[in-house]
Formats: structure tokens, sequence, C-alpha cells
């Protein structure tokens, strides 16, 4: 049975598998597994064991502990600021912070501080 810790370490493994561009095939290759693997721990519908868990960091190039990082906070972080649950997941905002993140230092802090004049008019 599925159960919500199981739900957001697979949700975080799919916005760091689409951050990084990789397909879940891509990712599946690199730790010797099939796509469709990969599919049913990104959606929960498998359990990620902790030796997998290990080599998916690995691939992923970041800590173990970054599955979890913010899961005690996930339910503190109910106010008005808090973005949807799953905006960082989407296709779009990883394509944007691609191409946020190959602009020049200059360049980002005047698209940051355009962003946010259009976010928060005065």
């Amino acid at each position: 049975m599925t159960n919500s810790i199981d739900i957001y370490v697979g949700s975080r493994l799919r916005r760091r598998r689409r951050l990084l561009g990789l397909t879940q095939a891509n990712l599946g290759e690199q730790v010797g597994i099939r796509f469709q693997q990969i599919q049913k721990y990104e959606c929960a519908a498998n359990r990620i064991s902790a030796s997998r868990l290990f080599d998916l960091s690995e691939a992923l190039h970041v800590p173990v502990q970054y599955f979890y990082d913010g899961l005690s906070d996930k339910d503190a972080a109910n106010d008005s600021e808090a973005l949807p649950s799953d905006v960082l997941s989407q296709r779009e905002t990883m394509e944007l912070v691609r191409a946020y993140y190959s602009l020049g230092e200059e360049p980002r802090r005047r698209l940051l501080d355009l962003a946010k004049a259009m976010a928060f008019p005065s």
C-alpha cells in the first residue's frame, strides 16, 4: 500500500530527473533498471529500497537526504505564499529553470527583478 512518504520520495525523484533533463530511460540505464521501474518509483506504485535509493542519488548527483528534504516541513507550508505542490515537477517549470541558469549573472538578476515586479506589482 502506498503512503505519503513514498509519494513524496517519488515526486522528488521525478523533479530531480527532470531538472537534469534526463528521461526515465536515461536514468534507468544509469542504475541498471528499465524505465518502467523508474515510472513505478515516481508514481509510488513501487517503493524504493535503500540500496536503489543510494544508486539513484549517485546517478542524480544528490545526497540520499535530498529525497526526504522538506518532508517534515511539508504540512507546515500551508500558508498563502506556498507554491502548489506539483509546480516544481511540471515540464514548463524545469524548462524555465534550465533557461534561467543558462543566462549570465547580470541577465539572470534583471530577469528575476522583472518577474518579481510582474508578480508583486506595487
